[in-house]
Order: structure tokens, then C-alpha cells, then sequence
């Protein structure tokens, strides 16, 4: 297959108000793509898609009833969904303790609403013979997340949904691709405190380099789209000697512990 253009393409870009998903949206805007700008943050959304020339969808773009309203809205502007992005994240901090709410709204955000955006576009894009699904996973789903069991576990069920569907529909013309950053200097990285500060900040990139490497990996059809090289060489690592994978990532936590991150 040829490297993919996206000039003309219709694009949706969910939690695009802001950080990851606005950069996405600019930049396959600058592509020449005609893009659909969804949050649930309205006056973000249409800040975002005035820039770009775009369409403001606002609205919950996770539950059944949204995303099925969010999808009809963007078919409306666009014709056909070319390009959709699974951007929309939450990251509650905690652990096994975390409130249920905290799970719950983890496990909608970060992976249901991937299920249910796919349950949508599939019968089409298998009609068609094409369509392309990008999932914002996070280098939490091949790795971890200390301070979030909620962000890591379901970041890992958005990764093996990814996988799933590639596995699947690959053959039938589907691309699905996994956008798995380290930190990012957006107001989630911000909104995870110290120990945000202490794991990611010092390496973060800006959303717009981000994307940038996102759209790179799409034309190269990269499953695995890695803005931070390094990502590749822990994943290796995790998979190769687990024990002693999970043995750096405990004195890791020993460190933020003795720090009071934690």
C-alpha cells in the first residue's frame, strides 16, 4: 500500500479542544484533511475548529448515546469518516483504592468509547473497504502509570482493543494505529501533580510534536506510533525480563515514595 495522503479526507478528532487532540486536528487540517472537532468543552471545540478551518461537534463523545449523535453530526459534515482519532482521555490518580467513580469513568472514557466508536464505523468502512482508526493510548498502555492503577489499566484495555481490531479488520482494509506518548505538556500531564512532574516532565513534548509524529507513523502504516523513541527500548524490556522490568519500576515507586510524590 502507498503512503496514505490525507487531502480531502474526513477526520474526527475527539477531546480536541485542547492539548493532543487540538495539535492532531491542526495538523491534519494542514493536510488538507476536513476535519471535525469534538469536546465536551463547546467553546473549545469551536476556538479549535475556527483555527483550522474545521467543524465543531461538541459533545460526550464516550456514552452510547453521544458518540452515536457525535458520529450522525460528523457523517452530516463530512460525507464519510476517513480518519477517525479516539483522543478523549481521562487520568484520575490513585490506586486500588480509588473510588469507583474513578474506574468507572476510566474504563468509559479510555476504552468503552473506543468500542463503541468502532461498533459504529466498522459496518461502512468494511462496505467501503477502508477506514482508519487512530487510538491516543499512551505509552501507560505498553508500560505503565505509576500513581494511576485507573489510567494504566485501562490504557492497557485501549491497547488490546487497538490490537484487536488491527488483527481483525486488517485484511478488509482497516489501519489501526496505538499513539503511545510518554509526557506531554498539556493540562493532563499538569493535572498529575507530583508525580507527573517527577516521570514525565522531564522529557515531555509539546502536543504539536506529538502529532506530528503521529502523522509520520501514518504514512509509514506503523501500528505502534512512539513520539518518544525510548518507549520502543522499555517495551522491549518489559516483554524480554519482566521481573526485572517490574524490579526498576518498584525502586521507581521507592523514589517517589521517599520524595512524598506519593
Amino acid at each position: 500500500m502507498s503512503a496514505p495522503g490525507f487531502a480531502g479526507q474526513g477526520v474526527v478528532v475527539t477531546g480536541a479542544g485542547r492539548g493532543i487532540g487540538a495539535a492532531l486536528a491542526r495538523a491534519f487540517a494542514a493536510e488538507g484533511a476536513r476535519v471535525v472537532v469534538n469536546d465536551l468543552d463547546a467553546g473549545a471545540a469551536r476556538a479549535v475548529a475556527a483555527e483550522c478551518g474545521g467543524s465543531a461537534v461538541p459533545g460526550d463523545a464516550a456514552g452510547a448515546d453521544g458518540l452515536a449523535a457525535l458520529v450522525e453530526r460528523a457523517r452530516a459534515e463530512l460525507g464519510e469518516i476517513d480518519v477517525w482519532c479516539a483522543n478523549a482521555g481521562v487520568a484520575p490518580v490513585g490506586g486500588a483504592d480509588a473510588p469507583t467513580a474513578a474506574w468507572t469513568s476510566a474504563w468509559e472514557v479510555n476504552v468503552l468509547a473506543h468500542v463503541r466508536a468502532a461498533d459504529l464505523l466498522l459496518p461502512r468502512w468494511l462496505e467501503r473497504g477502508t477506514g482508519r482508526f487512530v487510538a491516543t493510548v499512551s505509552a501507560a498502555g505498553l508500560l505503565t502509570m505509576l500513581g494511576s492503577a485507573p489510567y494504566a489499566v485501562s490504557k492497557h484495555g485501549a491497547l488490546a482493543f487497538a490490537e484487536w481490531l488491527s488483527a481483525t479488520y486488517r485484511h478488509r482494509g482497516l489501519r489501526v494505529h496505538a499513539l503511545c506518548p510518554q509526557g506531554v505538556r498539556t493540562d493532563m500531564l499538569t493535572s498529575t501533580g507530583a508525580v507527573g512532574e517527577a516521570l514525565l516532565a522531564p522529557t515531555a513534548l509539546e502536543a504539536e510534536d506529538v502529532a506530528a509524529a503521529a502523522l509520520e507513523g501514518l504514512r509509514a502504516e506503523r501500528f505502534l506510533l512512539l513520539p518518544h523513541a525510548e518507549v520502543a527500548e522499555y517495551y522491549t524490556a518489559r516483554a524480554t525480563d519482566p521481573d526485572r522490568w517490574l524490579t526498576a519500576m518498584n525502586r521507581l515507586q521507592q523514589g517517589l515514595e521517599r520524595s512524598a510524590a506519593l
